[in-house]
């Protein structure tokens, strides 16, 4: 057996006597207060970021890109994964998670303005978010590099991601819908590993966004305002 599985499971056994009374009120039903949709990079630690340890508070969702967007028969649809705590744990707060220098995106950037060849199941998830990105390549600065770019482009990402929760008829109006950008490369203000608020409900304006949720104002920061 790989020595890397070994020591997860080790990390397991003391994560289980720790947790041993932490699941007395869960075990048959769970009501997370919200849902994130982050992206499986690795670097990005869904519930650590927040500062959580305790289970039943946040249902997390991930996946390349962090899309909340799969495709049916019928053509785009909200993911089930998204959707599920929503419809049946009664949460009401949806956080999509965009990071900086997103392999996603840096993959669909790429595809879209030279050409890449992926596997058919890579090559699927890029065809998911290429369509919601494609319009802001005319958008770009002319006077930036491709590491700036594809971080504009994270935030792109995150706005139409939360517009398709905005958007779907599957969502409660009650349901609040944020879209935040995780920072390690100090590409905002530098502080490694702060959630930066770019979109509340399909607000992007970095002063509108500060004047009507104050409370989060020292957190709302944008690199683009397109």
């Amino acid at each position: 057996m790989h020595q890397t599985f070994v020591d997860l499971l080790e990390n397991n056994s003391e994560h289980a006597d720790q947790f041993q009374s932490r699941f007395d009120d869960l075990q048959d039903s769970q009501h997370p207060s919200v849902v994130t949709i982050c992206c499986s990079d690795s670097r990005v630690l869904q519930d650590h970021i927040w500062g959580n340890d305790e289970p039943g508070n946040i249902f997390t969702c991930g996946n390349i890109g962090n899309r909340v967007v799969q495709w049916a028969d019928s053509g785009p649809e909200l993911s089930g994964d998204v959707l599920y705590p929503i419809a049946h744990t009664g949460t009401e707060t949806a956080v999509v998670v965009g990071h900086t220098g997103c392999g996603a995106v840096t993959a669909a950037y790429d595809d879209l303005t030279k050409g890449l060849s992926e596997p058919a199941s890579i090559s699927h998830c890029l065809e998911l978010l290429e369509p919601h990105l494609e319009p802001a390549l005319d958008l770009l600065p002319d006077d930036i590099d491709r590491t700036e770019a594809i971080n504009r482009l994270v935030e792109y990402n995150v706005d139409r991601q939360v517009e398709f929760l905005e958007t779907s008829e599957d969502i409660p109006d009650s349901v609040t819908i944020v879209g935040v950008v995780y920072d390690f490369q100090d590409v905002y203000s530098g502080r490694r590993g702060a959630v930066y608020v770019i979109n509340v409900g399909g607000e992007t304006s970095v002063d509108t966004l500060g004047e009507e949720h104050p409370e989060i104002e020292a957190h709302v920061e944008r690199l683009w305002e397109y």
